[in-house]
């Protein structure tokens, strides 16, 4: 005999909570506003609630005479019980004083069914999905879905206890303290440190320009900095290039070394010292990447995991146009697909509350502007406004020797970084030095120092074959 489970409910519970309606008024508004219509078992009892909730509505008292009269309208006073069951949840508790203890008890049942019904779904789903990572998402998504929806928080007065006001002034006071200190994840770039306050949590920073100007090397540089120097836990996507191209970089690029000569074979022993320097370093960082084509869900969903698992400080996207879109209607052109891919990404850093650095491709409409200057504008960004729109900020990275444009002031190798949005401050243009041999930007007044500065014993580096896996995690499907 097939063992049948009755789902998770308590009857007296929820006729306690609608007995506390209907006799205070005062319990009512917290209640309404706690408890939704489906966290009711009885389907009785959901009619009736659904009932107070459209004489709430009215602003008018809810009470037996009131929701005895809405029920007749809806013609289910008969189905719920009629008018006896009305008067016993009248008179079922002598006074709403407990009345939360029973929006606890039949919140908790109401989470334990969903939490089942979840489960069957993610069984079934598991039985016809051949695809694990699919499989997993759905889990993620279902589970993900129910804490969403059931942890929002309530309005709270702006100057209660701990509450918008208290730290606000707690930051000013720290700030007022130590102005010199960087409140986000400092870049390295100092101009751009001292106009933004460093990266701070859940923006989005657009980093936009046309195909070879550097803004992957520009992006990854910000990101080393951060993950070697500052040991933060930063995530790579990286869709156009592969891991071993973004660490063959970034080790140049750390190394002060020119990849050229690094790929030619050429290195001297001064620069394999200064390699295995950087290779040591960013051994023992906190980068992650990912070379997979992905979707913001997906993406969200390995965030989730590394933040859980070894903690998460800031995420770089290499570029935007290349992810994928969740949508699938047929009618999504790329416009939209972008529109969509921007939302969620937004959405991303609120969830994780961290910086996510985007990159992203400019229209060719900058190449054809000669007579008004070839710097990039807002409308340049490619595919949809909405990416400026979603954007804390937006930098546009600009080589004027590319177009011969170099003013008389500026040295060889000057690329300016122009900050032409910035939501919570001001925007301005910095100017940077490229070299492009290490595949780096420094600030523009930075001396290069080619001796490193690390305690490395060189006489155990150089024993370690040079054909050594650099162990960098790379979270790619497993």
């Amino acid at each position: 005999m097939a063992d049948f489970k009755i789902m998770p409910h308590n009857i007296e519970a929820e006729q306690a909570l609608i007995g506390c309606i209907l006799i205070d008024n005062g319990a009512q508004i917290d209640i309404l506003a706690i408890v939704k219509e489906d966290d009711f078992y009885s389907e009785a009892h959901k009619s009736i609630y659904k009932a107070m909730q459209k004489i709430y509505t009215r602003s008018v008292p809810i009470d037996f005479v009131t929701l005895t009269d809405q029920l007749e309208q809806d013609k289910i006073l008969d189905k719920v019980g009629g008018i006896e069951y009305i008067t016993f949840l009248t008179n079922v508790v002598p006074s709403a004083v407990n009345f939360k203890y029973y929006c606890d008890i039949v919140k908790s049942h109401s989470i334990r069914r969903k939490l089942i019904a979840s489960g069957q779904k993610i069984i079934e789903d598991a039985y016809q999905n051949e695809d694990q990572e699919k499989s997993l998402q759905f889990a993620e998504k279902e589970i993900f879905d129910i804490s969403e929806k059931e942890g929002r928080s309530d309005l709270e007065h702006v100057g209660l206890a701990g509450g918008a006001i208290k730290k606000v002034i707690d930051k000013f006071d720290a700030i007022a303290k130590d102005p010199t200190s960087i409140k986000g994840i400092p870049t390295g770039l100092k101009e751009f440190d001292r106009l933004t306050n460093g990266l701070q949590n859940s923006d989005i920073i657009l980093l936009a320009a046309r195909p070879g100007v550097g803004k992957t090397s520009l992006a990854m540089n910000i990101v080393i900095n951060a993950a070697t120097e500052l040991k933060k836990k930063c995530a790579v996507f990286s869709l156009e290039m592969g891991a071993d191209q973004l660490v063959q970089r970034s080790l140049c690029s750390m190394a002060k070394v020119s990849m050229t000569k690094a790929l030619n074979g050429t290195m001297d022993a001064e620069e394999w010292k200064r390699i295995w320097a950087a290779t040591k370093k960013l051994e023992q960082s906190g980068l992650y990447i990912d070379t997979s084509a992905i979707t913001p869900s997906e993406l969200l969903s390995k965030c989730r995991r590394l933040k859980a698992k070894d903690g998460l400080d800031l995420v770089m996207i290499d570029y935007i146009q290349l992810m994928s879109s969740s949508g699938t209607g047929r009618d999504m052109n790329r416009q939209n697909q972008v529109s969509e891919i921007s939302r969620n990404l937004k959405l991303t850093a609120k969830e994780l509350n961290v910086p996510i650095i985007v990159l992203s491709q400019l229209s060719r409409l900058v190449e054809s502007r000669k007579e008004n200057g070839y710097r990039p504008m807002l409308s340049d960004l490619r595919d949809s406004g909405a990416i400026e729109q979603d954007a804390d900020i937006v930098l546009f990275l600009y080589n004027p020797e590319k177009y011969n444009d170099i003013p008389q002031e500026d040295e060889p190798g000057t690329v300016e970084l122009i900050v032409a949005k910035h939501r919570n401050g001001s925007t301005g243009t910095i100017k940077l030095r490229w070299i492009g041999e290490y595949t780096t930007f420094v600030n523009k007044d930075e001396k290069i120092n080619l001796k490193s500065q690390d305690k490395v014993d060189y006489r155990q580096i150089e024993e370690k074959p040079i054909d050594q896996n650099i162990n960098i995690d790379v979270f790619d499907d497993e």
